[in-house]
């Protein structure tokens, strides 16, 4: 794929190109017929099918800072896609010289997630939450805003569209029987504020249970981790898989018991509705999750699961669980008959690929500059 030909560029300093809600977006654009290439980190080949792929490697804040102002000069797509707010101010100045169309793609509240972050602290706190504010601003005065959630920032914008993270059929497989051996599975980033410590202490206290952890661990945890992981009462039960693809990381789901989401009761975090709770019933795993208000709705409406309110009661529920696999099959039928009920719904990445092929349709005849 020449760049000249490429009609999206997909641009990120902090996303590996295994993300799922990348590699979903991706797809729906190919099925549009449009080009892509994407530049992100990670592995090559662990990137979206169709696409040119173009990586570089992780570093610090400087590093990705500079990386941020360069990268919208390094593509000759005709629209410009980001996924970072550092992206953003840059990102609107090429495509305003070189008459790029600019659409951002705001899936998590970047403002609240700075209190989250062990780096954030003091001056460089005050500076990221003016920077932050900043970019939304400008998120807002793009050709195309995208929001994953309807209480996202930016309120106001030239043309906002929702696009929730909700599953992709073509990234999950069929539906497996449970395991002899009760399993829990958890996908996604992995640090001390996404109950990554919760979910090692519940298994710690409900023996039996095996627990495979999929994501990137934060490195600030990653020593205590280890040491946590070589303790006698877990020791070999639980196994941490690190980044995988989308359909990679599913397969590994199949044939657990539950999906764990313990979210700690963070800014970030306390009206989250994490794409994995969706994917979780779709996988037809029944859910353990923290006791947050849109998690617990979740649960309350498919009653394929429980609500917990600190680790003790994670690890009862395991312990009841274990106890009475009659019960696990009834709440994962519950999780594949809400599924059903879902399914038929729009999807809202074709809504988004739509849109941003009519993006790109005015210059598809131009040549880029």
């Amino acid at each position: 794929m020449h760049d000249a030909a490429v009609d999206v560029g997909v641009l990120t300093t902090g996303h590996d190109v295994a993300d799922a809600r990348l590699h979903k977006v991706v797809k729906a654009l190919r099925e549009r017929g449009l080009t892509v290439e994407v530049r992100g980190l990670g592995e090559r080949s662990d990137g979206p099918d169709g696409a040119l792929v173009i990586v570089s490697r992780r570093g610090g804040l400087l590093r990705r800072g500079l990386r941020a102002a360069a990268l919208p000069w390094k593509s000759s797509a005709r629209v410009l896609l980001t996924l970072d707010p550092d992206l953003i101010p840059a990102t609107r100045v090429v495509g305003r010289l070189r008459h790029r169309k600019v659409v951002v793609d705001v899936h998590e509240d970047y403002a609240k997630l700075l209190a989250d972050r062990a780096w954030s602290r003091g001056l460089r706190a005050v500076a990221a939450r003016a920077f932050v504010g900043f970019a939304t601003r400008l998120a807002g005065g793009t050709d195309l805003t995208v929001v994953a959630d309807e209480h996202l920032p930016p309120w106001s914008a030239r043309h906002r569209v929702v696009v929730p993270n909700l599953p992709s059929a073509a990234f999950m497989p069929p539906v497996a029987d449970r395991d002899p051996v009760p399993r829990a599975v958890y996908i996604g980033d992995l640090r001390e504020s996404r109950g990554l410590f919760d979910m090692v202490e519940a298994i710690g206290a409900a023996p039996g249970w095996q627990l495979d952890l999929v994501g990137p661990v934060a490195h600030p945890d990653r020593s205590r981790l280890a040491e946590r992981l070589a303790a006698p009462d877990v020791l070999g039960r639980v196994r941490v898989h690190d980044r995988r693809p989308p359909k990679q990381s599913w397969r590994i789901a199949q044939g657990a018991w539950t999906g764990l989401c313990l979210l700690h009761d963070t800014p970030a975090f306390r009206e989250a509705l994490p794409t994995k709770l969706h994917e979780y019933l779709a996988s037809g795993l029944a859910l353990l999750v923290s006791d947050l208000p849109r998690q617990a709705r979740v649960v309350h409406d498919s009653g394929a699961g429980a609500v917990v309110g600190n680790v003790d009661q994670a690890a009862e529920v395991l312990r009841t669980w274990a106890a009475a696999p009659a019960l696990i099959d009834s709440l994962q039928e519950a999780a594949r008959s809400w599924s059903r009920t879902t399914s038929d719904a729009p999807d809202p990445y074709a809504a988004l690929a739509d849109a941003i092929a009519e993006l790109a349709r005015p210059s598809r005849s131009a040549v880029p500059r």
